[in-house]
């Protein structure tokens, strides 16, 4: 992420860091807590507002991290990141079709985005449009590469109704 936002300045970069570090230990309590004594007005950057998502979706508290994720795509509407996470934690929320109005739209915008057309797949399984879901899982497999993509679908419950078309590709 750059642009417009620079890196954080000290010592909210060191909380930043010391937030990553509390995440790669399974403790997504203290990484928030680390985010906490970013200044407030640090909060909104895209770095911060990232990590944020992390910790939530780590602890699986999806409404907040679907908070954190729409924030992140309010400050970059231009990066994939803040809708892929925002799509994503609203279908953990099990509101798959607000996941997927989100993240349709975005497909042509990130045309080349893998994990957008994975993800869109998944979501039109879940919906029960399996038409739809071939046709997003053949895009992903274009942009991701055949081999890991396929890998990763064989391992998913959300594509488990196409498990049997997906072993044929």
């Amino acid at each position: 992420m750059s642009g417009q936002w620079k890196s954080l300045p000290p010592p909210d970069s060191f909380h930043l860091e010391a937030a990553e570090g509390w995440l790669e230990l399974g403790n997504p309590g203290e990484a928030n807590l680390e985010l906490d004594l970013i200044a407030s007005k640090l909060r909104e950057h895209p770095h911060v507002l990232e990590m944020r998502w992390k910790v939530y979706s780590q602890a699986k508290k999806w409404e907040l991290a679907a908070e954190a994720a729409r924030a992140l795509a309010d400050v970059m509407p231009d990066h994939p990141h803040g809708w892929i996470h925002w799509a994503f934690s609203l279908h953990e929320l099990k509101r798959t079709r607000e996941a997927w109005d989100i993240l349709v739209p975005m497909a042509e915008r990130f045309h080349a985005e893998c994990t957008i057309a994975y993800n869109l797949a998944c979501y039109a399984c879940q919906l029960g449009n399996l038409k739809a879901s071939l046709t997003w899982f053949g895009r992903a497999l274009k942009l991701g590469g055949k081999k890991a993509v396929r890998s990763m679908a064989l391992a998913d419950a959300d594509l488990k109704p196409l498990w049997k078309e997906i072993r044929k590709l």
